[in-house]
């Protein structure tokens, strides 16, 4: 027989009042996130980064088989051999495989195949997707939901992040199979995304863009 345990449900004690207050705090806080691509060199603590990963890993995914893996990468080094290998994928991608409607999306990002963040950003987190397990045994165990598991605790981490006074930027080289080589990873994990994280450069700035309405993506039936 499996065990359970009793479901505990934070909100089961808040008055409606309160969780429109809650919930229109957090939408406000996160109206306040940005991506950016100047980074400070300044020293974050690692508990803060290490705290938003356990939070991704309090992520739904399918059968419980939590399949993601977060490499924290500090290291000069390494973090120059990224950089390296990802540019090189870039160019590749901005020259040759690119399509042009694609490069004209990106125009008013003013994104091209140069990545200084991946250096200057203190940290790095690479999130990896496991598109199967391993047992003790070293045989194969087939994972669920990969994809959407493995989205669902990014934004988990992401907003962990934010919400404990850091920028992100998200970074997805096409192939990024340099990183497996580069950090050790094995066989059965594929890179999904790079995160750098940091505080913004003095006088950073972004680009003026706005969001969908809330009524161009939803819709009820009440």
């Amino acid at each position: 027989m499996n065990k359970k345990n009793q479901a505990y449900i934070h909100s089961i004690n808040l008055k409606q009042k309160e969780m429109i207050n809650i919930s229109k705090d957090f939408f406000n806080k996160m109206k306040t996130r940005r991506t950016i691509r100047d980074f400070s060199s300044k020293d974050i603590p690692v508990k803060v980064l290490e705290n938003a990963i356990k939070s991704a890993g309090r992520a739904p995914s399918g059968a419980n088989q939590q399949p993601w893996h977060f490499v924290l990468v500090s290291n000069k080094k390494i973090k120059k051999s990224i950089r390296n290998a990802a540019e090189e994928e870039e160019k590749a991608f901005y020259t040759k495989r690119a399509p042009k409607e694609w490069l004209n999306a990106l125009k008013h990002i003013g994104t091209d195949a140069n990545k200084p963040h991946l250096e200057k950003a203190p940290y790095l987190i690479i999130v990896f997707a496991e598109r199967y397990s391993v047992n003790k045994k070293s045989e194969k165990i087939k994972n669920y939901y990969v994809s959407e598991s493995v989205g669902i605790a990014t934004g988990f981490l992401i907003t962990a992040l934010h919400l404990s006074g850091l920028a992100t930027l998200t970074h997805t080289p096409s192939p990024m199979k340099f990183l497996n080589k580069i950090l050790n990873r094995p066989l059965n994990e594929s890179a999904y995304l790079i995160i750098a994280v940091g505080y913004p450069e003095n006088n950073t700035t972004v680009p003026v863009i706005s969001k969908k309405k809330i009524c161009e993506f939803l819709t009820k039936f009440t």
